[in-house]
């Protein structure tokens, strides 16, 4: 039977212009049509309508109509889509309380408002929200429904944690002894400081390392100058150095490969620090020194992104009610998904690419608690494929927080909990070099959602949206937030059906 003709008659009968087919039910050689309408009827109406509706069920079989009047509330469609979102956009339900709902009545229908931040509302379109919203209203109550958005700037709602904040901590630049000193410019040499902590204005200070590449130039003046690359264990850079007439020839004897030192200061030099080195001397880091990795603690504050309250009014023990095993209550994971310029996650691979988005959500004591949710800054245009895949765009990065900060944020989002994700080893390599560059060690255990899916389930792939609709969560796909909610559930339940937590893929 076609809905669509069914309703077109019915429609046509005045006191049921505005029904609504609620459901079919078949008793027997019976096909009962139960209507749902907001206006007056008389038993010759529903007579009518049943002597319509003959034609559309099979030969042998009699058609019936239920009448229903049902004329609906502002509460109880604010009820509907709250419900409505829930079921089909379980992450966007997270952003929405009754209180961000406004419902309108007319005579014909009515309208509704969803009250959104702008990166809200960017969301929410991407996914369709108010067609599909505006569509089921239609089929639940009489008349026309049209759906809009209210833009409002929501106020960061701030987790509070016990215990007061850890002290900000500043690391101590590392230093290390100089052996096998020999004067070329004769500077006072004893100890050399790491050139990955070459930071800030220093008046002088001493690297020693590995004389990568040597290039002598010459200033406007005619005077010659070199250009150095040099390396130690924490890092590498490119300096100059203006020669002296008695070392000239000295310095252009130097070859790749010699330890050297460079005694110099660190400056402020158009907007940025620069070395440059005034004397060159031959010396050499002790024997098999290698800098150990100098991390950030945990920032004792968010900056730039706060995690908010989050939950999931739909998951608890919708599968059957299986406990879920008591080691996983007692954890806490961070369930994230990025969003990238592209698929180049190591750095050997060229130009690594970049996160645009961060999306992540934690569990605890076996249920969805927080979320962390941002944009972020990217110095180059997007391309046209991750516009079409994402539904991000250049313009809704501006202003997004720069990479070092997003990150320092997720940092201390991210301390105490174990990392879970779909295909963990892509988004982890992301977070584990923007991290370092940063300055903190992401050395968290990681959790495999595709890897433990495969473990338990029987399904063609392991896609997420394939695991998705096994479960039959409804998301927003290539959105990181959505992704990290989906993946979030799938996990639980995943727990829920092994009975205990499993192994984890690896640790960063």
């Amino acid at each position: 039977m076609k809905s669509e003709a069914f309703l077109s008659e019915i429609r046509s009968i005045e006191a049921l212009r505005r029904a609504v087919l609620k459901k079919i039910v078949i008793e027997g050689r019976k096909i009962i049509f139960f209507l749902v309408t907001d206006l007056t009827y008389r038993r010759s109406d529903v007579d009518a309508a049943a002597a319509l509706s003959q034609k559309y069920v099979p030969e042998g079989y009699i058609a019936e109509v239920s009448v229903v009047k049902s004329v609906p509330s502002e509460e109880g469609v604010r009820a509907t889509v709250l419900e409505l979102l829930h079921d089909k956009f379980p992450a966007a339900a997270a952003f929405v309380t009754p209180g961000d709902i406004e419902v309108t009545l007319n005579g014909t229908g009515g309208r509704f408002l969803l009250s959104v931040s702008e990166s809200e509302r960017a969301r929410f379109a991407a996914a369709d929200v108010l067609n599909v919203l505006s569509d089921e209203l239609s089929r639940r109550f009489c008349g026309g429904w049209l759906g809009d958005f209210r833009r409002i700037e929501r106020a960061p709602q701030k987790i509070e944690h016990g215990g007061p904040p850890p002290a900000e901590v500043v690391l101590a630049p590392r230093f290390f002894p100089v052996e096998g000193f020999e004067a070329i410019d004769g500077a006072e040499v004893e100890n050399a400081l790491c050139i990955a902590d070459l930071k800030g204005e220093m008046p002088l200070v001493t690297l020693c390392g590995e004389l990568v590449h040597l290039d002598e130039r010459t200033t406007k003046t005619g005077k010659p100058y070199f250009r150095l690359t040099v390396r130690d264990s924490s890092g590498v850079l490119t300096l100059s150095y203006f020669a002296k007439k008695a070392t000239v020839e000295k310095v252009r004897s130097l070859a790749a490969g010699t330890s050297i030192c460079l005694t110099g200061v660190n400056e402020l030099f158009n907007g940025s620090f620069r070395f440059t080195a005034n004397k060159i001397d031959l010396g050499r880091p002790p024997e098999g020194y290698v800098a150990q990795k100098n991390y950030l603690p945990v920032p004792a504050a968010y900056t730039v992104v706060h995690p908010e309250p989050c939950s999931d009014l739909v998951q608890a023990d919708l599968f059957g009610g299986k406990p879920l095993p008591e080691n996983f209550r007692q954890g806490k994971y961070v369930v994230f998904d990025l969003e990238t310029t592209g698929l180049n996650h190591t750095p050997a691979g060229g130009n690594m690419d970049r996160i645009i988005e961060i999306g992540a959500v934690k569990i605890a004591d076996g249920a969805i608690t927080e979320k962390f949710s941002t944009f972020v800054a990217c110095p180059v245009r997007l391309s046209a494929e991750i516009k079409e895949l994402t539904g991000i765009t250049d313009d809704m990065l501006i202003g997004a927080p720069e990479a070092e900060k997003a990150l320092a944020d997720f940092y201390k989002f991210c301390d105490g909990s174990d990392l879970v994700a779909h295909n963990v080893a892509f988004d982890s390599a992301f977070v584990r070099h923007y991290g370092e560059e940063a300055g903190y060690l992401f050395n968290h255990r990681l959790f495999d959602t595709v890897a433990l899916a495969q473990e338990i389930l029987r399904l063609g792939n392991y896609k997420l949206n394939t695991i998705a609709d096994h479960y039959g969560f409804t998301f927003n796909h290539h959105r990181a937030f959505d992704d990290a909610f989906v993946t979030a559930k799938i996990f639980i339940e995943l727990v829920r059906e092994k009975g205990e937590v499993p192994k984890p893929f690896s640790t960063f």
